[in-house]
């Protein structure tokens, strides 16, 4: 099964459905660029009628996942993948529509390559900016990805 955005959607829903319910969506996946948008609706604000940080984080964290598991699945091999560790920054009032952007694909292909050579687990950081319809960043994420090859 190849890895798309309206599966994407449809695996949150059955099993993120926090993130299905607060509007988290994947728009576009390809093998270097994941895009994943979400609307401040009232079900993801927080008391000062901005997104709440963690909807953000979790179309963020998305963002970095699809192309982290898009890129397992193309390798043929059985990979675990985990976020160890994470960092946000938060520059402006989320409002509107918020889009996530990960271009960082390669960093993952050399990842899942070296896991494969080698055995050991690899890390990588992969980062999603988040930016309003007037294209002006409102967060911008960092998720540590550990990969390893199951034995």
């Amino acid at each position: 099964m190849n890895i798309s955005p309206s599966k994407l959607n449809t695996y949150l829903m059955f099993k993120l459905p926090a993130a299905y319910f607060t509007g988290v969506r994947t728009k576009h996946l390809d093998d270097t660029t994941c895009v994943v948008s979400v609307k401040h609706r009232w079900v993801n604000q927080n008391p000062f009628k901005s997104m709440f940080w963690a909807v953000q984080g979790m179309a963020a964290e998305l963002t970095t996942g699809a192309l982290v598991m898009k890129k397992i699945k193309e390798s043929g091999k059985k990979i675990s993948m985990l976020v160890a560790s994470n960092n946000a920054s938060f520059t402006k009032k989320a409002t509107g529509r918020i889009t996530f952007t990960c271009k960082e694909g390669n960093k993952i292909d050399e990842a899942i390559k070296q896991t494969i050579e080698t055995g050991e687990g690899q890390t990588v950081w992969l980062n999603a900016n988040g930016v309003n319809a007037d294209g002006v960043e409102v967060s911008s994420f960092n998720f540590e990805w550990t990969l390893k090859v199951k034995a």
